[in-house]
């Protein structure tokens, strides 16, 4: 894609700007990516990681709220391998390997998908695999990361846990045969990001990595030597290289006499509040009010970027449609109310069911995109439990070279091309017609696969969160009883000043 198609003009660097990433407030640490590039939906990364994975040697590390071993990484071979037997086999073919899985000991009972990892398994049945499950969080909290570590010189890090109903491609038909649980159950369309990178970036994820089993397991692991070459898939041409990365944690907040990490919210709102002409999100959930108020002062300035988000409309269980669900029509509401310029557009993404109907694409990614020079994937979602109850990790790229922007603009249009069913080069030439997302969205979307917006009046209904959020999707550890107490409260607070109006 030639970089004059982009929306910034063409210039070797941009506008001296202040950079969003500051070590030590909105990240862990920052480091160098050697290579970096963007696997977009399951099949993607599936194939990716299966590649690396066998060309391991010494060490692979896996983080996740779930895993399942009974997946497989290339559902289009019948007879290919599960994952756990997969790994089975490179420990007993590789004798100086060492495997290490730490899984969020709720993870297999919450998404009922592996419970059997609990019972003794012949894939994992080897005195250089380590299995463990972390129940050292607070009450109703989950470790959230995605990350897999080889050797130390290559990380995966993102939104897609190694388990069922993760798999799909970017065309996301309604029906495929491929899409399947180890059970042959089908799922429906899911969207999900994962980044790959090596050098010094890929080190700092396996320090999060070590932390996380330290914590868990009291076993010290020290970092492996930088000597080697750095496995990475053969067909992969990198994004981004020597590029600058910063690594944004949220652990929880207040518990256990400690402070914890909130790296990763200040990292959004940073990231919000510096973006001059576009803003681009992915999120699984859009139920954070303080997000919202960010969000909500971009849109009341004149001068401020316009703002697309797309958002899963489909909610699971009781609590999550109660709860996570009128909180996002109500955020929505709110922002519509603050778009004072017309500056805003919230969607869902749907494919045609083949019935004369649409079948919703659920998004499972977690993606900002400030203009086209910053990036942030992870785990993180846009509600309040991803602020300071549950253990996250995000990765940060930020760019000021021509090569760089290019690279997050064609990451940007090639995602609104897929939910588009368009052509990336449309979408782009577009934006870089009209200087807009919005524009190229209301041109393109015209297909029966495509972007639909949330029927929510911005005039009728609340804006404010829905009581007892604060118990169902806590910003931090609590304890039950004084929270309902003060819940009720509110509640009656509430009730007392409706009937004084």
């Amino acid at each position: 894609m030639d970089i004059t198609t982009q929306s910034l003009p063409l210039r070797e660097t941009a506008p001296h700007f202040e950079p969003i990433i500051r070590p030590g407030r909105n990240v862990w640490r920052s480091a160098e990516a050697e290579s970096l590039a963007f696997l977009i939906d399951g099949e993607d990364y599936y194939r990716r990681l299966d590649r690396v994975l066998r060309q391991a040697e010494r060490s692979i590390f896996i983080v996740g709220w779930d895993f399942n071993p009974d997946i497989r990484l290339r559902p289009a071979e019948p007879d290919g391998e599960t994952l756990g037997a997969l790994l089975r086999r490179l420990i007993e073919e590789k004798p100086a390997l060492e495997i290490r899985i730490l899984v969020w000991g709720m993870g297999p009972v919450y998404s009922g998908k592996s419970l059997k990892m609990f019972g003794k398994m012949d894939w994992s049945d080897h005195p250089r695999i380590f299995l463990q499950f972390d129940f050292k969080h607070p009450l109703r909290a989950s470790h959230h990361q995605k990350i897999v570590v080889v050797d130390d010189r290559t990380a995966f890090l993102g939104g897609i846990d190694l388990t069922a109903e993760r798999w799909d491609d970017r065309r996301h038909a309604a029906e495929n045969p491929l899409r399947r649980g180890p059970d042959g159950t089908p799922h429906g369309p899911v969207h999900d990001m994962q980044t790959i990178v090596t050098g010094d970036t890929a080190r700092l994820i396996g320090d999060v990595a070590r932390r996380r089993w330290q914590k868990a397991t009291r076993e010290i692991l020290k970092p492996l030597d930088a000597g080697g070459g750095k496995p990475w898939p053969e067909d992969l041409e990198p994004a981004l290289s020597h590029c600058r990365t910063g690594l944004a944690l949220t652990e929880p907040w207040k518990w256990r006499g400690r402070r914890g990490h909130r790296e990763a919210i200040r990292l959004t709102h940073d990231a919000l509040r510096s973006a001059s002409r576009h803003l681009y999100l992915e999120t699984q959930y859009l139920a954070s009010f303080g997000v919202g108020r960010t969000l909500a002062q971009r849109l009341r300035k004149a001068d401020g970027p316009e703002i697309v988000v797309v958002v899963t409309r489909q909610s699971h269980g009781f609590l999550e449609r109660l709860m996570m669900g009128h909180n996002r029509n109500r955020l929505i509401r709110r922002l519509k109310r603050a778009d004072r310029h017309g500056r805003l557009r919230v969607f869902y993404a749907v494919v045609p069911d083949g019935k004369g109907g649409e079948q919703e694409i659920i998004v499972h990614s977690k993606l900002i995109i400030v203009d086209d020079r910053f990036v942030r994937v992870g785990s993180s979602n846009l509600n309040n439990r991803s602020e300071g109850l549950d253990t996250e990790c995000d990765l940060a790229v930020e760019t000021d070279e021509a090569a760089g922007r290019q690279a997050i603009a064609s990451l940007r249009d090639g995602l609104l091309a897929e939910h588009l069913d368009a052509e990336p080069d449309e979408v782009a030439r577009i934006i870089g017609e009209t200087g807009s997302m919005i524009a190229a969205i209301d041109r393109l979307n015209v297909k029966p696969r495509g972007l639909r917006a949330f029927d929510v009046d911005p005039e009728k209904g609340e804006t404010r969160s829905m009581i007892g959020t604060s118990i169902v999707d806590p910003k931090q550890p609590f304890w039950p009883i004084p929270e309902i107490k003060s819940g009720l409260r509110r509640f009656f607070a509430r009730l007392s000043h409706h009937r004084l109006l």
